[in-house]
């Protein structure tokens, strides 16, 4: 295990970076994908060194992504013998879907890899030394590694402030009412009290924001130990810009915790692209409405998120029945609606 430098000549020399920054993003491609983003932003800064830890399934993806930078990337061996997840994986990206609810025994198992993370940041307590570590909200134990070292650590979590804002705002405030014999209306709206123009439902959250406070169960402990050390830590990183979400930001500065910093679009420190000597059919697609002035509704639900059949079938009847255009990104290559 040790450092290795990507494979091109140092936008600027790490011996002369005044910072050094330790970025550690969650085992799933929508996770480091930013993270890997925010790696050029410090980067494009000049007088910063960036270090960006791994394991060894992974690394091939990060080396790539950065190996027209200067960034170093550190290996960890992950965890074997997780209960539920097959020999080998590493990242969530190749837990089959019908396995998609051992997440959280993946999610708890990064735990095993704090010993190996304390044993690289000590051994590399050595100019630049470390300013501070930004890592995933899902990797809540690296607050304790940082306290050990005495670095300040700052949360990334993908979410907007508007969306953190509200599950923390509904979690916390337990605005969600627990399901059972006397209360199963799952479509009830409730006001968020904060902000009354916003309603919201039952069936919006998933079943681990009642468990946080009805239950007790893996899922609700490792939410319970993300929120506390989400709110221990020094800031909370948001790919997001004030601008854009401003009654959020200024409502999270006053009355959550951690402190917010809005440093986004990450996406903004990407190289340019070259370009391609033929467009895809949906750039093409994308060009002409952009021509026509017509708007397009972007669909995703991420490639991890268990979307029933039933669920995608009701989704593409009303995408259709709206009229509007949209462009859907599936996560699941083996459905497809049924023409109508």
């Amino acid at each position: 295990m040790g450092p290795d430098f990507c494979d091109s000549p140092p936008s600027s020399s790490s011996t002369a970076s005044s910072h050094h920054v330790v970025l550690f993003p969650f085992m799933s491609k929508g996770h480091t994908i930013p993270l890997l983003q925010l790696a050029r932003l410090f980067l494009n800064r000049h007088h910063f060194a960036v270090t960006v830890f791994t394991t060894p399934a992974n690394r091939p993806f990060i080396v790539h992504t950065l190996s027209d930078t200067a960034a170093s990337v550190i290996d960890l061996p992950f965890p074997d013998n997780i209960p539920g997840i097959p020999s080998g994986v590493e990242s969530t990206d190749k837990i089959p879907f019908s396995s998609m609810s051992v997440f959280y025994s993946f999610a708890a198992a990064t735990k095993l890899m704090q010993p190996h993370f304390e044993q690289a940041l000590q051994s590399l307590l050595l100019p630049p030394r470390y300013s501070f570590i930004v890592s995933d909200g899902f990797l809540w134990w690296t607050l304790e590694s940082a306290a050990k070292f005495g670095l300040p650590r700052l949360v990334f979590y993908g979410m907007c402030v508007y969306s953190n804002s509200l599950s923390r705002i509904v979690a916390k405030n337990r605005l969600l009412p627990h399901l059972d014999d006397n209360n199963n209306d799952e479509s009830k709206s409730i006001t968020v009290t904060p902000f009354p123009w916003i309603s919201v439902k039952r069936n919006d959250f998933p079943p681990v924001f009642t468990e946080l406070v009805y239950s007790k169960g893996l899922a609700s402990e490792f939410h319970l130990n993300c929120l506390k050390s989400t709110e221990n830590s020094f800031g909370l990183i948001f790919n997001s810009f004030y601008e854009l979400e401003a009654v959020f930001i200024e409502y999270w500065k006053q009355n959550l915790l951690p402190k917010p910093w809005c440093v986004g679009p990450f996406c903004l420190a990407e190289p340019k692209a070259w370009p391609r000597p033929t467009k895809p059919a949906w750039i093409e697609w994308l060009d002409q409405k952009l021509e026509q002035g017509s708007s397009v509704l972007y669909v995703a639900f991420g490639s991890q998120a268990e979307v029933s059949t039933q669920q995608l079938e009701e989704i593409a009847i009303g995408l259709e029945e709206s009229m509007v255009n949209f462009l859907w990104v599936r996560g699941r290559p083996d459905w497809m609606p049924d023409a109508r």
